[in-house]
């Protein structure tokens, strides 16, 4: 440790337990210091129990018995190395045998006539009840028996994570070594935080940890422990905050009568008024001589994208650029045609039919042909190109701005922060950032909890949008609901709409998992659907999925139809019912290629069907868009290629194959293309799962709520949220061991006010030595660099 202090919790468990132990406890556990161990905390706690009389043992039964060493046989292994040593005990009127491998030294602690307690489940061997290594304690030549035997009975027995090749009885005993050699440990948390939240000293909360005396002992310890992850990492955050602040940034105030003022004008639509209030908020941070850093929460449709391109314009009108960065190609493409329908002569400066006042918008993705390429380059690098739209191409060494102001991202938890810190590299003072998304991932919720981000929301829909109903379709368990889903997208193809039908695989040879192209990896990680080959988990996540709402289903389903219902009753035979006779899990997960070719065939026969997935020609996926977006398909069948961004306000419908394949979020932004215009919104999650599976009660989830922060806790809660300082982006263990941002939100606005106030008094805490360690601790590594690109 720092600052002259003598930490015995950085002790090398070496000198402590011994090297051939540490070797283990570090192979297996990833142990190694005296401090880690005594963080690896308890994962629960038991009681021996009342003591049983030899005679009443009962076969699997965790008894104690209080009973005398009658004798002890030691023998040896033949043909192997090993002893087995037998000790015989008795309690006056029966006997029972424990049995002991590999520990020779029992004879020395059990000899004949000593009185103990021993502990353990009770086995038989070739018709003898016996113990097999058991937790034991002989008592004192003066210590009275049945004090002793409550009070083993009641202790309180930690059992810990452990491993096939450590015991938790071996970490127990690790764990006791430590603790009795444990003097005074400097205290990470100043001493007037502890008195102002009453918390114990950090060698009385090891303690109580470790070796409660009663149950609400750990409990408070427990609190304790939670403050020390908490207000470290409190710390690093209200340090970056003030450093943000410090870092100069260009100002890109509003002017006016520039292009933000004629794009207002040519808005068809009157902005919401949480639309206007975010849109101040974003004004005032361009406006400061320090980057902006904000999330920008939006529901699916709330109208992100337009209060995002009011900002890009704000810059342009400043004399900077901007770059909106998507993370697919479909969607790169989409963002693409709606700025430039939404600018119109703004967006064509230098072209007959622009206005000579506006800008550029340059589209960058890595399927380019090589002329069209150097086209935007060229804009991009001159600043002829106020908005630079595109996908990881932007992040490319040869792509240069002239003055890069903004940068936009679109769906953060599908880009590595590698990626958006370089992107922020290709300025010469750090950019603005806005980060756009309808349901954060784990790692933004977390970051935003803790405040880190400074957060907008955006809750109303647009004037005229519906909302979206939401219904799972129990095919396994209602088949006639599965057949119900067919007749409805016919009867919103026939009243004039359009349909999706998502599966979770591509088919043809794409057989090991997703396909895809922008399926949410669960580590943050970019999943791009750039042509390129590189594996993806996609809807293959096994954090996927839910259940609920289809009590109600019949009414949005199946109501109001029952002509078409009785026409489709003997077309229902899906590839449901042909792999009917195998579990879900079993099966592969359903395909675009082979979904199109069934439902042409049958439930969907003579409708428009259109095919779209990562694995098409770009030109061929974007074809296949502008003909959906024409309206000249009827019903899109597509992996999630279209998850987000996607932007057709005719599709009204849409059925979700193997929906418990999929995570919260990917479900939350699907159903997210429907209800995008006048007409209402329907979402169907179509699955086998069991009404009991914890895949049902995750779509319940997703079918009770429209709400995406609700749903980024509800993920939250699924997936544990890994280390906010990026571990579960970047492949690290977690610094979090205790500390759940979900139920310790209290704690942690606590620790962020002692935090704040600590930094604001002694930036460096260097009046803090045991704090400004852990801090030091905390950041080792990479984690540092890696929080301040997040």
């Amino acid at each position: 440790m720092s600052s002259g202090i003598v930490d015995p919790l950085a002790e090398p468990l070496k000198d402590l337990v011994g090297g051939r132990t540490a070797k283990v406890l570090e192979r297996n556990l990833e142990l190694r210091t005296v401090g880690d161990l005594l963080r690896h905390y308890p994962r629960r706690y038991a009681k021996r129990g009342e003591l049983t009389d030899l005679a009443s043992l009962a076969l699997d039964d965790y008894v104690t018995v209080l009973a005398e060493v009658d004798k002890v046989a030691k023998r040896s292994f033949k043909g192997r190395r090993g002893s087995l040593t037998e000790v015989t005990v008795t309690d006056g009127t029966s006997s029972l045998t424990l049995t002991f491998f590999n520990q020779p030294w029992i004879e020395r602690d059990l000899r004949p006539g000593r009185i103990g307690l021993f502990s353990g489940r009770v086995t038989e061997f070739r018709k003898h009840r016996q113990l097999a290594q058991p937790e034991f304690e002989v008592l004192k030549d003066d210590e009275d028996a049945d004090a002793a035997a409550e009070r083993y009975a009641n202790e309180l027995i930690p059992f810990y994570p452990a491993t096939s090749g450590f015991s938790t009885r071996k970490i127990q005993a690790c764990v006791r070594l430590a603790l009795d050699s444990l003097k005074d440990v400097p205290d990470p948390l100043p001493a007037r935080v502890r008195e102002k939240h009453h918390l114990m000293s950090l060698r009385d909360a090891f303690e109580n940890v470790h070796r409660p005396e009663e149950r609400s002992d750990h409990l408070i310890a427990r609190h304790r422990l939670k403050w020390d992850e908490a207000l470290p990492l409190q710390v690093v955050l209200a340090q970056r905050r003030r450093a943000a602040l410090a870092l100069p940034a260009v100002p890109r105030p509003v002017r006016t009568g520039g292009l933000l003022d004629r794009f207002d004008e040519r808005l068809p639509f009157q902005l919401t008024t949480g639309q206007r209030e975010v849109c101040g908020q974003i004004e005032q941070d361009l406006a400061a001589t320090h980057p902006m850093h904000r999330l920008l929460q939006g529901e699916v449709g709330s109208g992100k994208t337009v209060v995002a391109l009011r900002a890009m314009l704000t810059v342009v009108d400043a004399g900077g650029q901007a770059v909106l960065l998507a993370p697919t190609e479909v969607l790169a493409q989409q963002h693409h045609r709606s700025i430039l329908d939404l600018l119109g002569p703004l967006a064509r400066a230098g072209q007959i039919d622009g206005d000579p006042d506006g800008t550029r918008v340059a589209l960058l993705t890595g399927s380019q042909g090589a002329k069209e390429r150097r086209a935007n380059l060229l804009d991009a690098a001159s600043g002829a190109a106020g908005i630079v739209v595109g996908t990881h191409a932007v992040i490319e060494d040869t792509v240069q701005f002239a003055d890069l102001g903004l940068v936009v991202v679109d769906e953060q938890h599908r880009f590595g922060v590698e990626q958006r810190d370089a992107l922020r590299a290709k300025a010469e003072k750090p950019p603005h950032l806005l980060v756009m998304t309808a349901t954060p991932i784990p790692r933004t919720v977390a970051m935003t909890v803790f405040g880190d981000l400074e957060t907008s929301v955006l809750a109303e829909l647009p004037f005229g949008r519906s909302p979206i109903s939401t219904f799972v379709v129990p095919a396994a368990d209602k088949p006639h609901y599965l057949a119900r889903t067919w007749g409805r997208i016919r009867e919103e193809v026939a009243a004039g709409h359009q349909a999706y039908i998502v599966c979770p695989r591509i088919g043809d040879g794409a057989e090991t998992g997703s396909d895809e192209a922008g399926g949410y990896d669960g580590q943050g990680a970019a999943q791009s659907d750039e042509p390129k080959p590189k594996r993806r988990r996609g809807a293959d996540d096994p954090d996927a999925g839910g259940g609920g709402g289809a009590t109600d289903v019949d009414e949005h389903v199946g109501g109001g139809a029952t002509e078409t219902e009785s026409a489709l009753e003997g077309q229902a035979q899906l590839s449901f019912d042909d792999l009917a006779s195998v579990a879900p899990a079993a099966r592969p997960p359903l395909s675009v290629v082979d979904m199109a070719r069934q439902l042409t065939e049958h439930e969907l026969a003579g409708l428009r069907v259109g095919v779209l997935h990562g694995r098409l020609a770009p030109e061929e996926k974007d074809s296949v868009m502008t003909a959906f977006a024409a309206g000249e398909v009827d019903v899109l069948i597509a992996t999630t290629v279209i998850e987000v961004g996607v932007n057709v306000p005719n599709a009204t419908v849409m059925a979700v194959l193997d929906a418990d394949r999929f995570g919260v979020s990917q479900l939350h932004q699907l159903r997210g293309r429907v209800g995008r215009g006048s007409a209402p919104g329907l979402c169907l999650l179509v699955t086998e799962a069991p009404a009991d599976a914890p895949a049902r009660e995750r779509l319940d989830a997703v079918a009770g709520t429209l709400d995406g922060f609700e749903l980024s806790r509800i993920d939250l809660e699924q997936r544990k949220e890994g280390d906010v300082l990026g571990a579960s982006q970047s492949g690290r263990r977690s610094s979090l061991k205790l500390l759940r941002v979900l139920h310790d939100e209290g704690l942690l606005r606590d620790a962020r006010d002692a935090a704040t106030a600590l930094v604001e008094r002694d930036p460096e805490l260097t009046t803090e030595p045991a704090l400004a360690a852990a801090v030091a601790a905390l950041v080792t590594s990479d984690q540092a660099t890696f929080l301040e690109k997040s």
